[in-house]
């Protein structure tokens, strides 16, 4: 059984997979200063012959985990890197390790969905658009800030502008804190639409749009295209991109 782990910026996501079924495990925060419980995060987990990772994290954290995978499993964990082509997906980028390997493998699982055109945005830490053609090439994509990135710096560069509190989303506020909400909310939702307009025009189609990460829910309800919320694009992907790497060593 493999140990499936999606390492972002701010959170740990984990799942188990036994070739057929995908079990999701937990998300557990890990920004900060305090290190992560894996000890009691994997507790009783027994059966593990493969620890495969997808991090965008730091190296202490990376390291972290390597040190606890060896204490309670016995194994080096894989930490996973995009590549030029896995799975029926074309990377678009030049440098194929330069693109952020949780980008690679939501492309992979969209893939492996439906091979039609589709663009994919994951609101995490950053908000990353990516377009995929039906035959599994990627065009390329977009990084931006995410809504909560977004308002850090604002908060962190405007003397005045005072903390948020229960904000509301409004086309025109009348109060500071519902106007950074809604601000940088909607600065999120009508770069995720032009990117889809824009890709539909490279496409000849309108292409199926995904939203991801754990800013998607709060997008979701401001986009008025058509879309569909797919939570676990990552450790889907993972799972995807792993099999076939055994498949290619063996």
């Amino acid at each position: 059984m493999k140990l499936l782990i999606d390492l972002g910026n701010t959170r740990l996501k984990w799942a188990l997979w036994d070739g057929a079924e995908l079990r999701r495990g937990g998300a557990v925060a890990h920004a900060g200063n305090v290190p992560l419980d894996f000890a009691t995060l994997w507790k009783g987990i027994s059966g593990v012959d493969s620890v495969c990772v997808a991090s965008v994290a730091d190296d202490a954290v990376e390291d972290d985990l390597a040190r606890h995978s060896r204490e309670l499993f016995a194994l080096d964990p894989h930490f996973f890197v995009s590549i030029a082509a896995a799975c029926g997906v074309r990377n678009a980028y030049a440098k194929p390790e330069r693109l952020g390997v949780d980008r690679f493998l939501t492309l992979i699982a969209a893939h492996a969905h439906a091979q039609e055109p589709t663009v994919i945005a994951s609101c995490g830490t950053a908000l990353t658009l990516d377009a995929l053609a039906a035959d599994g090439r990627h065009l390329g994509g977009l990084i931006a800030p995410s809504p909560a990135l977004m308002q850090t710096a604002l908060r962190g560069n405007t003397a005045r502008l005072g903390e948020s509190g229960a904000a509301r989303i409004f086309e025109l506020a009348d109060n500071t804190a519902d106007a950074v909400e809604s601000g940088t909310r909607l600065a999120a939702v009508a770069l995720i639409e032009r990117f889809v307009a824009r890709a539909g025009e490279r496409f000849g189609a309108t292409p199926a749009l995904i939203l991801t990460g754990g800013g998607a829910q709060s997008l979701a309800q401001l986009i008025a295209l058509p879309h569909r919320i797919e939570a676990e694009l990552v450790l889907r992907g993972l799972a995807l991109f792993a099999g076939q790497s055994d498949s290619v060593s063996a």
